[in-house]
């Protein structure tokens, strides 16, 4: 008979690389995760740590241990979570991990509607530019933007987005004409690019008469930044042509402080992805969630 409770303070043990951290987060004395392990070990017959003086890791065995008892307990609490569903509504926490800036404008504002509607659900929101391992974040859901890599989570479109070149009048006045009329003059230009994209000065564009050409930078970017929020803050100090996404940069353009680049000129539209684990069992709070954002996106698009 598996020991369900026994599995959860072994994930703990190798999560916080000690007992002493596995405790605290259990809410247990060390004596008895440390007795509970010494059990485990011995109903296996194998050995799935290794102690040193400071700190406790998995042995090789241990290492797949633990992967497999992180799945068997994410399908438990799943099972678990839909049963009182049935009864209460949606319980438990959902964790949702987003880019700063799309998480700010757009995931956040649902995420609060979606937690209005099920009262019982506690929200943890995670921003960050890096693109965090769902597994190892415990992470039930990761909303991606632009194209995805091949992954072994499951993974929804849920809507899409144009992106445009664009730079602040005070760049455009220092050019010789004053303006960018066409893809020529725009690969000449001076470039913001996006370190966390592959092929961030050379894009696929699609021309007034519908010809698809490839655009590329004919210098090396003058400026390279992690991040949305930054490329928008150097395009607007004046420093030069970015790419960014249309829903980052619609106001700076309705007021002028930035300029939209060859408007009759369109580059690729990029996706909005909801990513989950891979897992027997979906629980139905992931689900619901999923539904609710695409719903909404939808709706803000109409």
């Amino acid at each position: 008979m598996i020991n369900m409770q026994r599995l959860g303070i072994f994930v703990a043990v190798v999560g916080a690389g000690s007992f002493t951290g596995a405790a605290q987060t259990l809410g247990l004395t060390r004596a008895v995760v440390s007795f509970n392990i010494k059990q485990l070990e011995e109903e296996l017959g194998v050995s799935l740590l290794v102690r040193s003086t400071r700190r406790v890791s998995a042995t090789d065995t241990g290492e797949r241990f633990y992967h497999r008892c992180l799945q068997l307990l994410q399908d438990a609490e799943s099972v678990l979570e839909d049963v009182r569903g049935d009864h209460t509504g949606l319980s438990g926490s959902l964790r949702i991990t987003t880019t700063p800036e799309y998480g700010a404008r757009v995931i956040v504002p649902a995420l609060a509607a979606f937690a209005e509607k099920h009262p019982q659900l506690r929200i943890q929101h995670v921003s960050s530019s890096q693109t965090d391992d769902l597994i190892a974040g415990r992470f039930d859901v990761a909303i991606r933007l632009g194209h995805l890599a091949d992954s072994t989570h499951h993974a929804r479109r849920l809507d899409q987005f144009a992106i445009y070149a664009v730079a602040a009048p005070s760049y455009l006045n220092t050019l010789a004409h004053s303006a960018i009329k066409n893809p020529e003059q725009l690969a000449s230009a001076t470039w913001i690019a996006h370190s966390r994209l592959s092929t961030p000065l050379s894009w696929q564009i699609v021309t007034p008469d519908g010809e698809s050409v490839l655009l590329s930078a004919r210098h090396p970017a003058r400026i390279v930044a992690d991040s949305a929020s930054s490329l928008r803050a150097f395009a607007l100090s004046g420093a030069g042509v970015a790419i960014l996404p249309e829903w980052l940069v619609a106001d700076d353009i309705a007021n002028g402080g930035l300029v939209r680049l060859l408007p009759d000129h369109h580059f690729p539209q990029q996706g909005i992805y909801a990513l989950y684990p891979n897992t027997r069992h979906v629980p139905e709070k992931v689900r619901s969630f999923i539904d609710f954002l695409h719903q909404r996106l939808t709706s803000l698009r109409g």
